[in-house]
């Protein structure tokens, strides 16, 4: 009898599973496989989730730090400008007893449509010098340039801005500034005569709004001082509005064609010189330094090497005695420009370090920096300084805040200066000094300003508690009432005692004498006056100092805008070579 195969082969054997899995590009254990899948969905679990699930949580964003006092005082001083503007104010102008005035000035010139109307008072009187608003405008414009975030942080940058408009404006109306050569330039609206009796802008006492007495434009056909910091103004106003291409375009032919005025061979006389209305008030004491600054500040603007070929030419430093050691040149203000050109030219040195042909002069200019600095310590003897901690850069005349704020500007830029480039200080003879010890001197000048002072008070009007109420200001002491005071019905407002009616926030006065003593009293001008070139100067410092911002990712300065025009330092990759061909 035949059998079945399969009854005598037994049952077929069960077959294994496959123990591995073939990914393709690789062969792996069907365990080790699902123990790595089953080790990524743990981690997804454990780590991508949460991660995923706080990322879509709204977050807040961190809070900049809480103001400092120097931001809190420059809001203030930035006011003080709105107060001086003169001519048709804008309906935001934010001053309640300020109205349209200056509405005339210039009506009489022929070459000039819709007159002089515009720009600022320079002080307590209603007189318009272009000379120290130049130099305000430039100031205001330096420091936006170099602390533009921090404008920004502080909500500021706009307000700041158009502050500087205000006056490039108005800087642009006193020469022809379509012309591309011109031959002069107007220097002044407004007169006042020393111990004149007839009505002026000295001899009356009027709110601006109330003017009714002559106001001459004064003309310069010479002006090597004048049209530089003129240029100057416009070419540092033209880094500011480069996001207005043909604003800030209008802004640098306009200074192209002051700059070659101011350097014209023929016209090499002080525009202040031999007239009385402006030779007492804002005499001019040379021209080299503002040849020196314009040509730095039109270089910046244009990025024309023959700017920067004239300003390191070795003739220029010798003309100017930039380098001859001359203490009152290490002094900063609106009549020496030598200490801000020498420390604007450093800057080039500082982050772009162009070598040759240049190098020479640069490395005179930082060197002469370095020390200009060395003489703000006490520890050197060069300046005095009041029992209060003031430094007396004017030898104890009067204004002395002005010169404070300028120089303490200069400070503290240099030390954030050096900070970008990490240099941690510098020598003076034998002792090493600390970019922190360059920013504890211009903190502790500035502080004096704030209230840090033997009298506890501040010089800065509406800040703090206790600061001067009767400045030598016609439109601060004079009611906005509805009464328009005659030239000399203003006396009356002058002579008063009381408290002026209208608070000029935000004015720096004068400052207190060589021994800490302040008088609050209305005609001691040389102490209770502000001006523009001290208000200019104190937000310049004021914004350099502060801290506000930081956290919001504020850096020390802007090293990159100022150069935004100029060209490559060093001169282009060559193109590779073409291919070869046998």
């Amino acid at each position: 009898m035949l059998l079945k195969q399969s009854w005598l082969l037994g049952p077929p054997e069960a077959k294994k599973k496959d123990k591995y899995v073939d990914l393709g590009c690789v062969v792996v254990k069907r365990k080790l496989l699902w123990w790595v899948l089953w080790t990524l969905l743990a981690a997804f679990i454990l780590i991508g989730l949460p991660v995923i699930i706080a990322k879509s949580i709204p977050k807040k964003k961190p809070h900049a730090p809480p103001p400092d006092q120097y931001t809190d005082a420059l809001h203030k001083a930035l006011l003080f400008f709105n107060a001086q503007k003169s001519g048709r104010l804008p309906k935001n102008n934010g001053i309640k007893w300020r109205g349209n005035s200056g509405l005339s000035d210039g009506s009489d010139l022929t070459d000039v449509k819709g007159g002089l109307v515009g720009g600022y008072y320079d002080a307590g009187d209603n007189i318009k010098f272009h000379f120290p608003l130049a130099f305000s405008m430039t100031m205001l414009s330096w420091s936006v340039i170099e602390y533009s975030a921090k404008y920004k942080a502080v909500g500021e940058y706009d307000h700041v801005r158009e502050l500087i408009k205000w006056g490039t404006d108005y800087l642009l109306l006193t020469f022809n500034s379509s012309a591309s050569t011109i031959d002069k330039v107007y220097s002044q609206v407004g007169i006042a005569k020393i111990n004149g009796t007839q009505p002026d802008d000295h001899y009356c006492w009027n709110r601006p709004e109330d003017m009714a007495y002559p106001r001459p434009v004064q003309t310069a056909g010479s002006a090597p001082d004048l049209g530089g910091e003129m240029a100057a103004a416009l070419a540092a106003a033209s880094i500011v509005f480069r996001d207005n291409a043909a604003y800030s375009k209008k802004l640098v032919n306009g200074a192209a064609a002051v700059y070659k005025f101011a350097r014209s061979s023929g016209r090499r006389t002080p525009y202040s010189r031999g007239n009385q209305y402006i030779e007492y008030y804002y005499n001019s004491t040379s021209y080299w330094d503002e040849y020196m600054w314009s040509a730095a500040w039109m270089y910046y603007a244009t990025g024309n090497n023959t700017y920067i070929t004239f300003a390191t030419d070795p003739r220029l430093p010798k003309n100017a005695k930039a380098f001859y050691s001359i203490l009152d040149f290490s002094v900063f203000s609106w009549d020496n420009k030598l200490p801000g050109a020498e420390l604007l030219l450093s800057r080039l040195r500082m982050f772009l370090n162009p070598g040759y042909p240049y190098e020479e002069s640069l490395i005179g200019y930082h060197n002469t920096t370095s020390m200009n600095m060395c003489t703000y310590f006490p520890r050197f003897g060069a300046f005095n300084f009041t029992k209060g901690g003031l430094a007396q850069f004017n030898h104890g005349k009067g204004q002395p805040l002005q010169y404070t704020v300028a120089n303490s500007f200069l400070a503290a830029l240099y030390a954030d200066y050096m900070e970008s480039v990490n240099v941690p200080g510098w020598y003076c003879g034998p002792y090493f000094m600390t970019v922190d010890d360059l920013r504890s001197f211009a903190r502790s000048q500035v502080n004096y300003i704030l209230g840090d002072n033997p009298k506890k008070m501040s010089y800065v009007v509406g800040y703090g508690k206790k600061y001067p109420r009767r400045l030598h200001h016609r439109g601060a002491s004079t009611p906005h009432n509805g009464i328009k005071y005659s030239c000399t019905g203003g006396y009356k407002w002058r002579d008063t005692k009381g408290a002026d009616p209208n608070v000029l926030v935000g004015a720096m006065v004068g400052g207190p004498d060589k021994n800490d003593q302040f008088k609050d009293a209305r005609l001691t001008y040389a102490q209770n006056e502000p001006t523009l070139v001290g208000n200019a100067g104190l937000v310049a410092a004021l914004v350099a100092l502060t801290n506000s911002g930081r956290g919001a990712g504020v850096t020390a300065v802007d090293k990159n805008t100022m150069f935004s025009a100029v060209p490559p330092m060093f001169p282009a990759t060559p193109p590779p070579p073409s291919k070869w061909k046998p």
